[in-house]
């Protein structure tokens, strides 16, 4: 797929006001996991809306080893499980905001394919039906939202007559507006757990439990997946009107889908392209390893020839952009490991802001919308799919909050930049060798690693105990290092420890050899980038030429520039 897509894409416009949001959970961050996608189940990558707290372990690594420990780290809640529970993506880059939300996935709900259609209101079955009989036409093509809400009338999906789909008047794609003035804690909607398309509910579910054990995977997505490429191509499915609302998964336009050289060159130094690279090789891998052969056992179900890589590769993309992962309590997502994603019909029309004014409640029968504050009659109704950083929406919805919307924003510092930071300024072969023996010390430790990276946000490092220990033990002289080696790094800092958040106030307090290595760190890092801030800066503040500029070149712009505010704010902090 070449060039911009036009379909729009979730999320926010530039001239878009968020709504003003209730408090937002910061769920922690997962640090120091790498990017790279759903192909790992990330850690907290549940649909909750509860923040996931400090974690003790560190989640998934993309390579499916252990990652690295993420002890201090915070983790942020979001939209599907899976991602970023993107198994494919290495969601999480420990430089990256990486950490998976405690609240369902993130995406981009480019739901804006099809024909343009008129709002629709419904509030129970008789809603919906009325919705079908004033003129709207059950055939899917010709009026896709209309056919999908007579399918949710029959599905037992409750809507409330205070709301309205529309692709009018959202931010992009269709879209929940309020029909009518909304106080905070109503529901919005409720759809049954028969109503939810999953591996469980599917209807080759039967073939699927047999074959659980030939489909696990290290992303975890398989048996969703296989539901889908039977559901989607099969002319009578009973999911056959909610599929009609995407009439081509590829305006889903996830980087992945982008072609590599314009991916290098408009988002070189975000961390994005590598994350893609490996999602692109994992999803082949899982496709040519568990698919295939499970196709071939079932040539009555499936045709290798109709169910493709291609569209395997596109489905990936829809689950990562729509698909809900419930929530666990942390104890039991240790011992059990993350729900599988599921798809929820209506909740994932609803767009995304950082500032939200909704929420999907989770409960023994049924799910529910709810909203976390007043919203005014006209205004859209937004859920969250996480805190997630402009780069991990890019990466698995296809759109990025315009800036400075996204106050969940993050950038990284690769962890290895640290160390050729110390490398650099080390005078001598002995203290270079002194730098290794720290940096394979702090590996035993489970504080860094090669594919690691420490995230930075608009207000305080989140994975501030991994930066922490990294600066104060490349900062040791010989004889501070020997003596710390000696009580294994576990030296009474009980007072460090209360206060170990590394905020903006804190950085800037730093002792001088640490500003000296974290500044030099953050010069490596931003010479990564194409375009220098103020280039990119110029380009913003330009209404004309900004808007010359294609779609996928505006959302790289965000995530960039994004990502380059937050390094050059920790440059002055520690100048």
């Amino acid at each position: 797929m070449s060039g911009a897509v036009t379909a729009a894409v979730r999320g926010p416009s530039a001239a878009t006001e968020a709504p003003q949001p209730p408090e937002v959970h910061r769920a922690g961050h997962t640090g120091r996991e790498t990017r790279g996608g759903p192909w790992i189940p990330q850690r907290g990558t549940t649909r909750s809306s509860e923040p996931s707290g400090r974690r003790s372990e560190a989640g998934p690594h993309r390579d499916g080893l252990r990652a690295h420990r993420a002890g201090g780290s915070r983790a942020r809640s979001r939209r599907c499980s899976p991602g970023p529970f993107c198994p494919f993506l290495a969601t999480v880059s420990p430089a990256h905001g990486g950490g998976a939300p405690a609240t369902r996935r993130a995406r981009p709900r480019p739901r804006g394919a099809g024909p343009r259609v008129g709002s629709v209101m419904a509030s129970a079955p008789k809603r919906f039906k009325a919705a079908v009989e004033s003129g709207a036409h059950e055939n899917s093509s010709a009026d896709p939202l209309s056919a999908f809400l007579a399918w949710c009338g029959r599905a037992g999906v409750e809507l409330n007559p205070k709301v309205r789909l529309s692709r009018e008047g959202a931010v992009a794609g269709y879209g929940m507006l309020a029909a009518e003035e909304l106080e905070a804690g109503e529901v919005l909607f409720t759809i049954p757990r028969t109503a939810l398309l999953s591996q469980h509910t599917t209807s080759i579910h039967a073939l699927l439990q047999e074959a659980q054990e030939s489909l696990q995977s290290q992303s975890g997505w398989v048996p969703l997946l296989l539901a889908l490429l039977h559901e989607y191509t099969a002319s009578s499915s009973h999911w056959q009107p909610y599929f009609s609302l995407w009439q081509d998964f590829r305006s889903l336009d996830h980087p992945m889908f982008w072609p590599q050289e314009e991916r290098t060159r408009l988002l070189q130094g975000t961390g994005i392209p590598e994350a893609v690279d490996k999602d692109l090789v994992n999803i082949q891998l899982e496709y040519n390893s568990i698919i295939l052969p499970f196709m071939e056992t079932h040539p009555d179900i499936f045709d290798p020839k109709l169910h493709t890589l291609e569209l395997y590769k596109e489905l990936v993309a829809f689950v990562m952009a729509y698909s809900f992962q419930e929530p666990l309590e942390e104890e039991e997502e240790d011992e059990k490991g993350p729900n599988p994603p599921m798809m929820v019909p209506v909740a994932d029309i609803l767009n995304h802001v950082a500032n939200h004014n909704a929420n999907l409640e989770y409960s023994p029968h049924c799910l529910r919308m709810v909203t976390t504050q007043p919203v005014k009659k006209g205004q859209e109704i937004f859920n969250t799919y996480g805190q997630m950083a402009n780069w991990q929406l890019l990466h698995m919805y296809g759109f990025a909050e315009p800036y400075p919307g996204n106050s969940h924003d993050t950038a990284d510092i690769q962890m290895v930049t640290l160390r050729r930071a110390a490398l650099q300024r080390a005078k001598s072969e002995a203290q270079q060798q002194l730098v290794s023996e720290q940096w394979d010390f702090l590996c035993q430790l489970e504080m860094v690693g090669e594919e690691g990276a420490f995230v930075l946000g608009w207000d305080e490092v989140l994975t501030e105990e991994e930066l922490s220990m990294t600066l104060k033990v490349l900062c040791m002289s010989e004889e501070e290092f020997k003596e710390y080696k000696e009580q294994d790094g576990w030296e009474d800092d009980s007072d460090e420890e209360e206060n170990s958040t590394l905020s903006n106030e804190a950085l800037s307090r730093l002792k001088t050899p640490c500003k000296k290595l974290l500044y030099d760190s953050v010069l490596l890092t931003l010479e990564s980038y194409g375009a220098d801030l103020k280039a990119e800066q110029d380009l913003l503040n330009n209404k004309e030429a900004y808007e010359k500029l294609s779609r996928r070149e505006q959302q790289a712009l965000h995530v960039r520039y994004g990502q380059k505010r937050i390094l050059h704010q920790l440059l002055e902090l520690v100048q």
